[in-house]
C-alpha cells in the first residue's frame, strides 16, 4: 500500500512538473503583413518576435513561456475582426496590435467581449482610447497631439502661406489631416485645398491637377507611406515643387524608395526615435545583425509593448488580463526601450521619460540624405 501511495505521489508530482514546464501564455501580434501597409506590419511582427525571444530566454512571464500567434489583417477592418476572433479561438489573452486605427477599433471590441487585453504600438486616432474600454492601451501618441504640433510647425515655417490638405479617407489619415487643419484654423490659417483619395490608388492625376490649381506652398498629407510616396513622385513629375508634410504614417524608408529623390526635404511629425537612445545600442545591433532588420518607426514600440505586459503581469502576480490592465492603469512606471512610461485612466501614455528627461510626444523630422547617401528621416535641429 505504501509503495502504491509513493508511486501515486511521484506520478502526481511528475504530472505537475510537466504541466509547469509546458505552461504557456498565449500572446498575439496583429497587423498588416500583406498589402500596401505591409512594411508597418513587418515592424510590429519583428518587434514582438524579438521581445518574445528575449523574454522566453529569461524564463518567460511568471514562469510561463510565451506562445506567439501571428495574425495578418491586411490593413482591413473586416480582416482585423477575423484575426481577433481567431486569436480568441486560439486562447490568446494579450494582443500587441493592430497598426491601423480603423482596424484596431473594431478588433478591440472583440477583445473586450472575450477578456483579451490589447496594446497598440501605432494606432493614433483619439477614438481608440476614448471609448471607455477596460482592455485598450497604446504606447504611441494621439493625432490631436500630433496635429497640434504639425500646426505649430506650419504656422512657424509657413506663416501666411497657402496650405493644401490631402488625405487617404482612412480613420488615421483623414483624422490626422482634420486635427492639423483644426489646429491651424485656431492659429488663423485656413487651407486652400482639402481633398481625399483612395489609399490603394496608383494614379493620382486628378488630385495633382487640383493641387497645381491651388498653388500651395505646402502639401499636408494625411495617410500612409505608399500612397503618400506615389503622390509626391507624381507631383514632382508634374513640376510641383511645394514640399510635402506628413505624420507617423510615412515613417518607413519605403516612403523614400517610392517617392524618389523628391522625398528630400519632406517634413514629418513622429515620436522621439528610440534608436537615438544610447541605452538601446545592444538591442538595435541585435535587430540589425541577428534579424537583418532595421528597427525603425514602430519596431521598438512593439518591443516595448511586450515589456509592459511582462512587467504588469509580474506586478499583478497574475496573467489574468483584467488584473494586468488594473496595474497598467494604476500609474505604475514601466521601464522600456522607449524610456520610462506610465498610462492614464484612458490607456494613453501619461508620461514619457528618457534618461531622466520628460519628452514631448511628437517632434519634427526632415527627410534628407544620410551618411550612406540614402534618403531617410532625421530629427530636425532644435
Amino acid at each position: 500500500m505504501k509503495k502504491l501511495l509513493a508511486l501515486g505521489l511521484a506520478l502526481g508530482l511528475g504530472l505537475a512538473l510537466a504541466d509547469a514546464a509546458s505552461a504557456q501564455v498565449k500572446i498575439g501580434v496583429g497587423g498588416p503583413l500583406t498589402g500596401s501597409d505591409a512594411a508597418f506590419g513587418a515592424q510590429l511582427r519583428q518587434g514582438v518576435e524579438q521581445a518574445v525571444a528575449d523574454i522566453n530566454a529569461q524564463g518567460g512571464i511568471l514562469g510561463q513561456q510565451i506562445q506567439l500567434f501571428i495574425g495578418d489583417d491586411g490593413g482591413n477592418p473586416r480582416e482585423g475582426v477575423s484575426v481577433a476572433n481567431k486569436f480568441v479561438g486560439d486562447g490568446v489573452k494579450f494582443v500587441v496590435g493592430h497598426f491601423n486605427s480603423g482596424v484596431s477599433m473594431p478588433a478591440s471590441e472583440v477583445y473586450q467581449e472575450n477578456g483579451v487585453l490589447m496594446i497598440t504600438p501605432a494606432s493614433t486616432n483619439p477614438k481608440v482610447t476614448e471609448r471607455s474600454l477596460w482592455n485598450v492601451f497604446r504606447v504611441c501618441g494621439r493625432d490631436d497631439q500630433q496635429g497640434t504640433l504639425a500646426a505649430k510647425i506650419i504656422l512657424e515655417r509657413f506663416k501666411g502661406k497657402r496650405i493644401a490638405f490631402v488625405h487617404d479617407k482612412t480613420t488615421y489619415g483623414q483624422g490626422l489631416a482634420d486635427e492639423t487643419r483644426r489646429a491651424l484654423a485656431k492659429g488663423g490659417l485656413k487651407g486652400v485645398l482639402y481633398e481625399g483619395v483612395n489609399k490603394d490608388d496608383r494614379d493620382f492625376t486628378a488630385v495633382i491637377s487640383k493641387i497645381r490649381q491651388a498653388r500651395p506652398d505646402l502639401v499636408f498629407w494625411g495617410g500612409l507611406h505608399s500612397a503618400g510616396g506615389l503622390i509626391l513622385r507624381q507631383m514632382r513629375a508634374q513640376g510641383i515643387k511645394a514640399p510635402l508634410m506628413g505624420g507617423d504614417g510615412i515613417t518607413d524608408d519605403e516612403f523614400a524608395a517610392i517617392a524618389g529623390p523628391g522625398a528630400e526635404g519632406t517634413l514629418m511629425t513622429f515620436s522621439p526615435d528610440p534608436r537615438t537612445n544610447p541605452a538601446n545600442k545592444a538591442i538595435i545591433e541585435l535587430f540589425r545583425s541577428k534579424r537583418m532588420f532595421e528597427p525603425q518607426a514602430y519596431t521598438l514600440y512593439s518591443y516595448a509593448s511586450m515589456q509592459i505586459i511582462k512587467q504588469a503581469a509580474e506586478k499583478a502576480k497574475s496573467l489574468d488580463p483584467k488584473k494586468v490592465a488594473e496595474v497598467m492603469r494604476s500609474g505604475m512606471v514601466f521601464n522600456t526601450v522607449l524610456g520610462n512610461i506610465s498610462f492614464d485612466k484612458k490607456g494613453d501614455v501619461s508620461e514619457y521619460v528618457v534618461g531622466g528627461v520628460k519628452k514631448d510626444r511628437y517632434v519634427l523630422y526632415i527627410w534628407r540624405k544620410g551618411p550612406d547617401g540614402r534618403i531617410s528621416y532625421f530629427e530636425a535641429d532644435k
